[in-house]
């Protein structure tokens, strides 16, 4: 595998622990709608939270979270909205974005909660 998938794979892995160390329940990963997909599908509370996980090995072209472009939150909400007709999820939904950055030295994960809402 390259190494660039590698390192999503990572990121993905670091997210979805920091989740429930932080007791989110983990429903779903790399749950796919078509040609969409939703990293991680979680519950905090009582709402369903969609998260995109970015993992980059530098902040050189700027920090993970500036690359979920309006086209990719477009495709988190359509999928997001299969999601939860097909499992009949009747709870609030929020967008979330963790931001992984994982260098020799260090590894951070930034988490932002609503990091973006549904286009009208």
């Amino acid at each position: 595998m390259s190494e660039h998938f590698d390192l999503g794979l990572k990121g993905e892995e670091l997210a979805r622990n920091y989740l429930k160390e932080n007791n989110y329940q983990i429903r779903a990963t790399n749950w796919r709608f078509g040609k969409n997909e939703i990293d991680i599908i979680a519950i905090d509370q009582k709402e369903i939270v969609i998260v995109e996980v970015k993992t980059r090995s530098t902040r050189f072209y700027g920090d993970p979270e500036v690359f979920v472009t309006k086209t990719k939150q477009r495709f988190l909400v359509k999928a997001a909205h299969a999601y939860i007709i097909q499992k009949n999820i009747n709870l609030d939904c929020r967008f979330d974005i963790i931001a992984v950055v994982v260098t020799a030295s260090k590894t951070e994960i930034h988490h932002i909660k609503n990091a973006f809402y549904p286009l009208r």
